[in-house]
């Protein structure tokens, strides 16, 4: 083995190269995620042409060999020769890092686009990829094949003098990506977000691939992020009519804001630069957030609704059941890190602030109807707050000098090793006993919980801590709620659902995925949060035993063995009938069990949210319209 290090040792990628030997430092990943981000690109770039005003329509099509076309009408790209690069401006944007119409020049006031290696990211980690132009009366086109140029650019037909645009289509290359089946539902939802945020401009999602005929989807919203705020909070009651919209532009940054409160009691917030999700807010968020807390309270103590000797209202405590838009246009976003998570304009924060500041009070002055309901939501939120405060300090993990002590029916595992240690959340006390019968001692703890927990989706939250099951989970968990969070204080690697593969088993899942999902969100996103997945039938057959975890799998067992009088068939109807050892053979042990791994997307985190808002909130129409619309996919659902 060599240990030379020298010049020879140094090496050049050249062109593209780069991006195919390290995909991910690009697009963050190269499974499904980042497979839907090369569509995310081309379409930013379309975008970007209609935030410039020069474009009304982009027109995304799902090809049915999963390639995707992204049609725009915009100015096109331009085809004059770059006199640096001496190749037409069009393959410097294709085969270029770094190079586009963003960096200054004029082409942008402002733009989204991954620091301008979008498209020539997209060419790179595709098998093929073709671009044409309509431009001046001509259609140029121009081939890659896996960033490659295969011909100059050329003239390939004519059009009308006016019709001018770009259409890009591409392959995904398969030895890049994990898989390279494009979710229209995926597409879908991010298509619809982005013609939310760009009040006027037309999107079409079209897939090719059903069998039994073309699905289409036009997303067209002349209100932009005020039909956003009413599209996300109508599985909920809105607390007043209005969506109170405030625009306006102070140092350079243009500032777009939509809010509704309404009668639940979560937050959903989400903010956006250049149309770009910031799933870590920033500035812009920070400058939106201390405007409505510091304008509540002026208006709170002018109104007398607060009186002098009452502390102020926090601003969780306004924001309980807000759903808020923030949105602003900026000429040089500076994004913490490469995926744009977090915005760190300092301007960006002055100018959010005044601008929904100068907004809302004027607001809150002509409408003293909907300020006052607004501000009688806050104070019972703050009282509420407190009781949950004072409940909070009780489910608080202790050390043993504390005299708090682990849950009593929580039979801990031995090894204090997060890293190696999974809790089992169980339904009832009889799968209960069997599991910590089953479990590996060592590794394993089990929490059996009594019936249904809490809905969290329509309590607030001194009735959450307030709740026994509740309690339990936090406690076992270690890691807090909330403000107090702290992953590094997770107690297990795992957090293994374990319920009925029932009806009443899935509903007991969902709710302790909404606690979750509500309050410990990081659990999911880093990948902590599981189902486990015990069978449904048992076969006995001449002294051999099998387990079929679905309907169709007992029905391919049984042609394999036949079907005969010898056959012995048993439906689960629950984890309790199961005595210890089939419990671990089918469900705890780590070498045969099926776990499912719990995940989000957060650039889908408001569908997400809407979701979770329509299945567990208090309005019956959009769930049964949700029901209605997705039973068809009931019997692909394995929980």
């Amino acid at each position: 083995m060599s240990n030379e290090y020298g010049a020879d040792q140094i090496q050049i990628l050249e062109g593209l190269e780069a991006v195919r030997k390290r995909p991910g430092m690009y697009i963050g990943s190269t499974s499904s995620r980042g497979l839907h981000h090369l569509v995310y690109e081309i379409v930013d770039n379309s975008v970007d042409e209609a935030l410039a005003g020069v474009c009304d329509t982009i027109e995304v099509t799902i090809n049915p060999e999963n390639s995707i076309t992204v049609v725009d009408n915009g100015r096109g790209i331009p085809v004059g020769i770059n006199h640096k690069a001496g190749i037409p401006a069009v393959e410097v944007v294709f085969t270029i890092l770094h190079a586009g119409g963003k960096f200054g020049g004029g082409g942008y006031k402002v733009s989204g686009g991954l620091h301008g290696v979008g498209a020539s990211v997209v060419n790179a980690l595709s098998t093929w990829l073709e671009v044409e132009i309509s431009s001046e009366g001509k259609v140029y086109k121009q081939r890659y094949e896996r960033g490659h140029v295969c011909y100059p650019l050329k003239v390939v037909g004519e059009c009308p003098i006016e019709k001018t645009g770009t259409k890009v289509t591409f392959l995904p290359d398969p030895t890049i990506f994990e898989e390279t089946v494009y979710d229209y539902d995926i597409l879908k939802q991010r298509l619809r977000e982005m013609a939310f945020l760009t009040k006027n401009l037309k999107i079409v999602l079209r897939d090719l691939r059903p069998e039994d005929g073309v699905i289409e989807k036009t997303f067209h919203y002349e209100g932009g992020i005020k039909e956003f705020v009413t599209y996300l909070n109508r599985s909920k009651t809105p607390l007043y009519d209005d969506v109170l919209y405030f625009e306006g532009k102070k140092d350079n940054v243009y500032v777009e804001v939509a809010m509704q409160h309404n009668d639940s009691y979560t937050e959903s917030t989400y903010s956006f630069v250049n149309n770009i999700n910031t799933p870590e807010g920033g500035t812009h968020l920070a400058g939106f957030r201390n405007a409505i807390t510091k304008t509540f309270n002026d208006y709170a103590r002018n109104a007398k609704l607060l009186k002098d000797s009452e502390a102020n209202l926090s601003g969780e405590d306004i924001r309980e059941g807000l759903t808020a838009i923030v949105s602003v246009k900026i000429e040089d976003p500076q994004f913490e890190g490469q995926t744009k998570q977090k915005l760190g304009n300092s301007e960006a924060r002055g100018a959010v602030d005044s601008v929904v500041s100068e907004y809302l009070t004027y607001y809150l002055e002509q409408n003293p109807t909907v300020a006052k309901q607004i501000c009688e939501k806050s104070i019972l939120a703050q009282r509420a707050r407190e009781a949950a405060r004072k409940a909070r300090d009780l489910t608080r993990r202790k050390t043993a000098l504390d005299g708090m002590t682990l849950p009593g029916k929580l039979a801990d595992c031995s090894d204090k090793d997060p890293k190696n240690c999974e809790i089992f959340i169980v339904e009832g006390d009889s799968a209960g006993g069997s599991a910590k019968t089953a479990r590996n001692r060592a590794t394993q703890a089990i929490l059996p919980l009594r019936g249904k927990i809490l809905n969290v989706e329509k309590a607030r939250l001194d009735r959450i801590y307030g709740n026994a099951e509740i309690k339990a989970m936090i406690t076992a968990f270690g890691t807090g709620i909330h403000e107090d969070f702290d992953i590094e204080k997770l107690r297990y690697d795992k957090i293994i659902i374990m319920t009925d593969a029932d009806v009443d088993g899935a509903h007991i899942a969902t709710l302790m995925l909404t606690f979750l999902y509500r309050f410990m969100p990081e659990l999911i996103k880093q990948g902590h949060v599981y189902l486990a997945k015990p069978p449904l039938y048992k076969l006995d057959k001449n002294k051999k035993v099998w387990y079929a975890y679905s309907d169709e799998e007992l029905a391919g067992i049984l042609d394999e063995v036949g079907r005969d009088q010898n056959n012995k068939i048993q439906r689960y109807k629950g984890l309790g009938e199961m005595d210890a050892e089939q419990l671990w053979d089918t469900t705890m042990d780590p070498e045969k069990r099926i776990l499912l791994k719990v995940s989000m997307n957060e650039e889908t985190e408001s569908e997400i949210d809407l979701i979770f808002t329509t299945l567990m909130g208090d309005k019956v129409e959009p769930r049964r319209e949700f029901i209605e619309t997705n039973a068809k996919y009931a019997k692909n659902l394995d929980i």
